[in-house]
């Protein structure tokens, strides 16, 4: 297991400048800001939230990630003179050059940030974070809190609908780096998929920076690299327990190898030769960490048979083999043969090591496949997933957006013919209300000068999407979903490591009432505004029709 390193704080947060600086953004935003400087607006008091409209899969609920990544690129966020000369020849040549002044060493001190805890469940239309400050400074944000969360919510509600599939019990290693969108998308995958369930990851860089365990065997071109036991050197190994002798390990080997067929009943001459040398290059250097690919060229006549054979060498020498990985075919049918093969070798060669072998499987696995393999009897006890982990493949974006609300201490919204694009408006406080179990039912949203739900008490609310009829409901108990996380330029509260924001997913999943986190037809959540909120919004829907005679006015 990789241990956070030393200093990781700080790398972290050059990482997040680096990748995320103020000028990875759309130029509309540095447009809007002119146009809002230009009519003196720009220090406006004003609220922008962030949400997202679907829950992502045809599920029943995301998870919230990547407000680590937003709270250290507000903390860093500042804009340079490179920048600013940079804007300079982009903006229209008739930009006055004061804007580009007032742009000069802007930062973040102004805005405050209340969210909802990362690693949280999270539900469709529910604001995760509220951005407040001057109207051009937050206006700038968007894209690039957009940027950070989107992708990280949607990977890591992936991760965690994969650790569904699979059961508590199996491991799954993450190994989508090669396949990911670019080397930001492969680490960021790395970093929220552990976050969202998964316990080990193939990216060394993640492990360094994130401190999330690293694994892996052997990709097949080592195994078809080699073509002759002469290749294998060196060809000696020490014992576990430091004898100074070295044996002669291809020797030893193939003594096991004839054994191993003979109880088998194998056919020697199917044995690939250039596969057992590999497997004994590989673990002469490392006997401690043994576990090669054996589907190279055919599992059960040549793969399952070599592996058998080092691995007795290795155990007659002190070390005790890892296990081995399948890459192609009927996984949970090789599986079970491969295990039927290891107890056999326990019993018949007293190689007590071979009942705790690993078997890793990996081949294109999707949550489908995942799924299967739970209703399929096998042996699996760590799968690797990758294209469809990293790639989202269900479903390429979690489509957040990030909204105006207020601005002023005046409620704005976005009207729209199509109403789930409609917003709604006005700061607002969110609450979760639990049952007498413990599990969530509704999310509220309410005015924030509202007195908050009290548990034992009935409210009136209005469910979002549906007749505008109101429900009432009586919370067991009633939680506040959000928190100021940054305040004056200043991260307000600890920033969470990746196995720390991993616990909080585990710890809100496992709230979850099991009709919501079904993968085929959950259940679907309620999110209801407060009866003050309604009527704010029915209102503001009332007033924009009316809005439309100002040009009879005179």
């Amino acid at each position: 297991m990789a241990a956070p390193s030393t200093g990781t704080c700080g790398l972290m947060e050059r990482s997040v400048r680096e990748r995320v600086p103020p000028l990875l953004t759309d130029l509309y935003q540095f447009t809007m800001a002119y146009a809002y400087w230009r009519a003196g607006r720009h220090q406006e008091p004003a609220v922008f939230e962030l949400f997202f409209r679907d829950s992502p899969f045809d599920g029943g609920f995301s998870l919230f990630a990547g407000l680590h990544d937003c709270l250290l690129f507000l903390r860093s966020f500042r804009i340079t003179n490179r920048d600013v000369e940079f804007l300079r020849s982009i903006l229209p040549p008739n930009t006055d050059p004061a804007f580009l002044d007032f742009l000069r060493g802007l930062d973040c001190s102004t805005v405050t940030v209340r969210s909802v805890p990362e690693g949280s469940v999270v539900f469709a239309r529910v604001p995760l974070m509220e951005v407040e400050g001057p109207l051009a400074m937050v206006q700038l944000l968007e894209t690039s809190l957009l940027c950070l969360v989107n992708y990280a919510s949607l990977v890591c509600s992936n991760a965690a609908r994969f650790r569904l599939a699979a059961g508590p019990q199996r491991k799954l290693l993450e190994m989508g780096l090669r396949r990911a969108q670019g080397p930001d998308g492969g680490l960021t995958a790395s970093r929220y998929t552990h976050i969202g369930g998964f316990d080990l990851t193939s990216n060394v860089q993640a492990g360094f920076l994130f401190g999330i365990p690293v694994a892996g065997t052997m990709a097949h071109s080592y195994v078809t690299s080699f073509s002759s036991l002469e290749e294998v050197w060196p060809q000696t190994l020490v014992t576990a327990s430091g004898d100074p002798d070295p044996v002669d390990v291809i020797s030893l080997t193939k003594v096991w190898l004839r054994r191993v067929c003979e109880v088998l009943g194998a056919e020697p001459g199917k044995i690939h030769e250039g596969e057992l040398a590999a497997f004994l290059s590989y673990a002469i250097a490392y006997p401690q960490n043994f576990l090669p690919v054996i589907d190279s060229y055919s599992v059960g006549c040549s793969g399952l048979l070599n592996f058998c054979a080092v691995a007795l060498a290795l155990c007659e020498l002190g070390y005790k083999p890892v296990g081995v990985r399948l890459d192609s075919g009927d996984l949970c049918k090789q599986s079970m043969e491969v295990r039927r093969v290891f107890r056999l070798c326990s019993e018949q060669f007293s190689a007590s090591s071979f009942n705790s072998l690993t078997i890793v499987g990996s081949n294109n696995i999707s949550e489908e496949t995942m799924t299967e393999l739970n209703k399929k009897a096998n042996e699996i006890n760590v799968v690797g997933v990758g294209t469809h982990l990293v790639t989202c493949t269900k479903q390429p974006s979690l489509g957040c957006v990030y909204k105006l609300v207020e601005v002023r201490g005046r409620p704005r919204m976005k009207i729209s013919e199509d109403p789930k694009k409609t917003t709604v408006a006005g700061r607002k406080a969110i609450y979760r209300l639990l049952d007498a179990d413990g599990h969530p039912f509704l999310d509220l949203l309410c005015l924030n000068v509202e007195p908050p739900p009290e548990a034992g008490c009935t409210l009136t609310c209005y469910p979002l999407g549906g007749d505008n009829s109101a429900v009432s409901v009586t919370p067991a108990q009633v939680t506040c979903l959000r928190r100021e996380v940054f305040l004056k330029g200043q991260v307000t509260e600890p920033l969470c490591s990746a196995a720390e924001t991993r616990a909080k997913v585990q710890s809100s999943l496992q709230t979850l009432h099991p009709r919501h986190k079904m993968l085929q037809e959950p259940d679907s959540y309620t999110v209801a505004l407060s009866k003050k909120l309604h009527n704010l919004v029915t209102e503001l829907q009332k007033g924009s029709s009316n809005d439309s005679n100002f040009l009879l006015a005179n």
